[in-house]
């Protein structure tokens, strides 16, 4: 009888907390449904590398759920994992290492989303052959995807070099010629001195690219990154400080051949298969070209009234020399919203964060927590559905659900992006577009199983 009454007892404490297991999971996937659903209408998807999800031998696991650091581009739906904000994905590929059953490919996104990108072969060439694109102009917005391509693009070309040369080179004629000096062209012109190649590497600033227009301690890597001469960094996480501080090492390494302050205003290639490269200083010559520049450009402006005026600004350089203001930030991406929180934290500073949309929708989860909390202790004052229409000296006019609103104002932030070099690239004849890869990222995963026994590997990496 207590055998009984103890089944019993069980039983029902197993049953409750299964009804509870599965209340919470509806609600999940209600959520994530929803999420999915919001999503559609504000993108039409991921803009470059991003998971392809073979449903047929995933199992459910939700380990690639709960690893991503952007947090909420996959969720389980019907017992599988699925993408609902591909918007988010930036390529950390964490995903696809720890699926246990290989049924994750990254894959670049089709041609209709990409049409405004470079068409790159697997091995960051362009259509212009010898022409390589490493970085963010290619697509990809990590900073340990830049280096890597920056690095992989060079010993391509200097394989292909090798497979080539049958005379000596000509000292007037650059192996590689690199654009860039931020995190792809340091790897690059690294990876260069190491492969003995004779190069140089031009940038129209200063070397460090835009990781050296983040504010101060901005993290900017969260997972190992290995440079070319250096090896792997030992800590896990590295500010824009620790970048710097190593960027600056490389500066006075005599083999690192560097000119900041020269931009380029053409590439032509000739019959005889060599590049001409003209910059504001003069003209190279060279047998392949890397473009590590970067995709922001010059920043996007909104045209709005009083837009001239000195204190509007596209980058905030040292939020503490700025106190006892009153400020607005314009954006919805990270950059803005970390912007509003480190302008926030400056003694006296009123802060007021306009945005276009209903909610933040773009944003890293660690910056979506942050700005809610900001918000909740009264530091930061979001304003959706909002855009500016006017900036005066003293003050900044305001649509706010269609009514206007005067706020006062000494300074404004504008993050709304970047122009992209994208009609430079055309002049130079790079393609753009991409062939569609996910259709046949399943089929990829599919042949890589059939080869090994049924059980699917990882493919597209």
């Amino acid at each position: 009888m207590d055998t009984l009454f103890a089944f019993v007892i069980s039983a029902v404490v197993l049953l409750f907390f299964m009804r509870r297991y599965l209340k919470d999971l509806k609600k999940s996937e209600a959520r994530a449904r929803a999420a999915a659903e919001k999503a559609k209408l504000r993108s039409d998807g991921p803009r470059a590398q991003h998971p392809h999800i073979d449903a047929e031998y995933c199992i459910g696991c939700a380990a690639c759920t709960s690893v991503c650091p952007e947090g909420d581009v996959l969720a389980m739906l019907g017992g599988k994992a699925a993408i609902v904000n591909p918007f988010k994905c930036i390529g950390h590929a964490l995903c696809a290492d720890i699926c246990p059953v290989g049924a994750i490919a990254m894959v670049m996104a089709s041609p209709s989303v990409s049409a405004d990108m470079p068409r790159l072969t697997p091995e960051y060439e362009t259509s212009v052959p010898n022409l390589f694109i490493a970085g963010e102009l290619g697509g990809l917005a990590l900073i340990k995807n830049a280096v890597s391509q920056g690095r992989d693009s060079i010993d391509h070309i200097a394989n292909r070099l090798a497979s080539q040369r049958t005379s000596s080179p000509s000292p007037e004629v650059h192996d590689v010629f690199i654009v860039g000096a931020g995190p792809a062209g340091i790897s690059a012109s690294l990876r260069a001195i190491e492969r003995k190649l004779n190069y140089i590497t031009v940038d129209e600033g200063e070397i460090g690219g835009t990781v050296a227009k983040y504010p101060r301690q901005k993290l900017v890597l969260t997972s190992p990154v290995e440079f070319p001469m250096h090896g792997k960094f030992t800590k896990t996480e590295l500010s824009k400080e620790d970048l710097m501080a190593f960027w600056s090492k490389v500066l006075e390494r005599a083999d690192f051949q560097y000119r900041p302050g020269e931009k380029v205003e053409d590439i032509r290639k000739g019959e005889d298969a060599l590049f001409t490269i003209t910059t504001t200083k003069g003209q190279y010559r060279a047998r392949a070209v890397v473009l590590a520049m970067g995709r922001a450009g010059s920043p996007r402006k909104l045209g709005v009234k009083g837009e001239e005026l000195p204190k509007v600004m596209y980058r905030l350089i040292e939020a503490d020399h700025y106190i006892n203001k009153h400020i607005l930030v314009v954006g919805g991406g990270d950059s803005a919203v970390e912007a509003a929180m480190g302008l926030a934290h400056q003694v006296g500073n009123t802060v007021t964060l306009s945005y276009r949309q209903d909610s933040f929708s773009r944003i890293k989860e660690r910056n979506s927590q942050r700005i809610a909390e900001c918000i909740r202790k009264g530091k930061v004052t979001v304003l959706y559905n909002s855009q500016p229409v006017e900036f005066k000296a003293r003050s900044v006019m305001l649509d706010v659900k269609g009514e206007t609103r005067e706020i006062p104002n000494d300074f404004v932030w504008i993050f709304a992006g970047g122009e992209a070099p994208n009609a430079f690239l055309k002049k130079i004849g790079v393609g753009f577009g991409s062939r569609d890869l996910t259709s046949e990222a399943g089929n990829e995963v599919k042949r890589a199983a059939s080869k090994t026994g049924g059980s699917p590997v990882l493919a597209g990496r």
